[in-house]
């Protein structure tokens, strides 16, 4: 079974954001970044993987863990994270963003997430006739 977690977070929007703090907003707000998450590493390997989209397309977990100096199991805990939450993939040895544009990243799950509605209205409407409903 395939399990992929989409998580959405009502956080009220900055009002007068940094795009540092709108980035940190859009995060959160897709349930990445939570309260263990003390030294922002989710946030920080996010970023980078953000910014490898126009420079090399991906970065390797080794790569990840030297730029933030952050151990290797720290960055795979949280690549498996962005992995289950669909933003990011990992294609070949390299890890990338599901999506080259915010925009099409948010499509994207919003996609995800009325598939797996119809899914579960499907199966409300099964469980609706045979609990005679």
């Amino acid at each position: 079974m395939f399990i992929r977690k989409i998580t959405i977070v009502n956080v009220r929007r900055p009002n007068s954001p940094s795009v540092n703090d709108e980035l940190q907003w859009f995060g959160t707000a897709l349930g990445l970044f939570g309260e263990r998450d003390r030294d922002k590493s989710c946030f920080r390997i996010f970023i980078e993987l953000m910014k490898a989209i126009k420079l090399s397309g991906g970065l390797t977990s080794d790569e990840l863990a030297d730029r933030l100096a952050l151990t290797r199991a720290t960055v795979i805990h949280h690549l498996n994270t962005l992995m289950e939450r669909g933003i990011v993939v990992h294609e070949g040895n390299k890890y990338v963003m599901r999506d080259e544009k915010l925009t099409l990243l948010v499509d994207d799950i919003q996609r995800d997430m009325q598939r797996a509605m119809e899914e579960m209205k499907r199966a409300a409407e099964e469980l609706d006739r045979i609990l005679d409903l």
